[in-house]
């Protein structure tokens, strides 16, 4: 299951997803039964997708495979070390972040968003004052996303408006007015909704309580001890580090017409709901290493996996920052997906954090992602 938590333009799914170390070897050697994964990612290729690249730890062991192009021009393969915008795979650091803070006492999640930032989330019905921290991290605040603005999306996900904006700086400041500038999806706590605008106030309460922005946190509690070399939050840097293939999208509402290289955007527009750049081989580490417990004490771990109900997905639930699937064959995933324009990603692993799995797809109109999860935990 992919939670849908993309940029939608009225009903078009144009991306900013979400919404979901041994060795390497070399890529698509030694499968160790891996073959219904490699089957999976073929037919996303077929299915229109560029290219694809994933890498899956299970044990001791790491599998890499890759398929498609990441180049349609030079018709340039793929690499196992690709660095990708992760998209809302971010949320899940940022979480994190906010998490460990709690622990050192430094902030609670039952904090309201008034307290960190006051006069932030107000108008329209919106009330900081009744909003707590936990409740941006679970979605649960009622906050409108700033994705769904109609002029947004025009102006950052549909062609005539990406290519004359793609390089604008957007600050959190800004992606929240917009958001304020629309009635509240629900009363705090009611129901859930996913909304980018919770994330983009988890970086801004992150700055308030750290005095640092939730980039340079990332770094020094997460990226560094975790030695994520692929890693980093680019701010507004436009290029990904290389090794990295192209990106592409169709920046329109239907999945047919042009494809369009989008490689090159300045990523302040998903700010700390989707900025971040990483590679397969580092999102297993991560995702494995916070299950494991390595990232937060016991009971803050508990927390994030403290999960609501996902409203018509029946096989998913969300913690904070974190997503419970429930695959066809019983087993059960954690981790997130993410989308921003030309990537979609996903990186999940078990509750023991021992079988990790990370993928893109450097295309953002078709593939199933799904199938490549369920083949790789449920495949024969």
């Amino acid at each position: 299951m992919t939670v849908r938590t993309t940029v939608v333009v009225a009903t078009a799914a144009v991306a900013l997803t979400a919404g979901f170390a041994a060795p390497a070897m070399a890529a698509g050697a030694g499968d160790g039964g891996h073959d219904a994964t490699r089957k999976a990612v073929r037919a996303a290729v077929r299915d229109g997708v560029p290219g694809v690249t994933l890498t899956a730890k299970d044990g001791g062991s790491t599998w890499s495979t890759t398929a498609g192009v990441g180049n349609l021009r030079t018709h340039a393969p793929r690499s196992a070390d690709d660095r990708y915008r992760v998209g809302s795979i971010t949320k899940t650091f940022v979480s994190t972040v906010l998490l460990q803070l709690e622990a050192e006492g430094r902030l609670s999640l039952d904090d309201t968003v008034e307290k960190w930032l006051p006069g932030v989330v107000h108008g329209n019905g919106h009330d900081g004052r009744r909003i707590t921290v936990r409740q941006l991290l679970n979605h649960t605040s009622g906050i409108f996303n700033y994705t769904a603005d109609e002029t947004f999306g025009r102006t950052y996900f549909l062609k005539d408006g990406f290519l004359e904006h793609r390089y604008d700086t957007k600050t959190p400041e800004q992606l929240v007015a917009i958001a304020m500038a629309h009635q509240p999806n629900f009363t705090p706590g009611a129901s859930w909704k996913y909304s980018n605008t919770n994330y983009v106030l988890a970086g801004m309460v992150i700055q308030k309580v750290t005095g640092r922005s939730y980039g340079e946190e990332i770094r020094h509690r997460i990226i560094d001890p975790l030695h994520l070399t692929a890693t980093s939050v680019p701010g507004t840097r436009v290029t990904v580090p290389r090794p990295s293939s192209r990106a592409y999208s169709k920046l329109a509402q239907t999945a047919t017409g042009p494809t369009y290289d989008v490689t090159r955007l300045n990523p302040s527009l998903a700010s700390s709901s989707g900025e971040m750049i990483s590679d397969s081989a580092d999102l297993d580490r991560f995702y494995a290493a916070l299950l494991k417990g390595r990232l937060l004490p016991p009971k803050q771990l508990k927390e994030m996996k403290a999960t609501v109900t996902v409203e018509g997905i029946p096989n998913a639930r969300y913690g904070l920052g974190l997503i419970d699937r429930e695959l066809s064959c019983g087993v059960h995933v954690w981790g997130h997906d993410g989308g921003i324009h030309g990537s979609n990603s996903v990186a999940v692993t078990t509750a023991d954090g021992r079988h990790s799995v990370a993928f893109n797809f450097n295309g953002d109109w078709s593939g199933d992602t799904d199938a490549v999860v369920e083949a790789e935990f449920c495949g024969e």
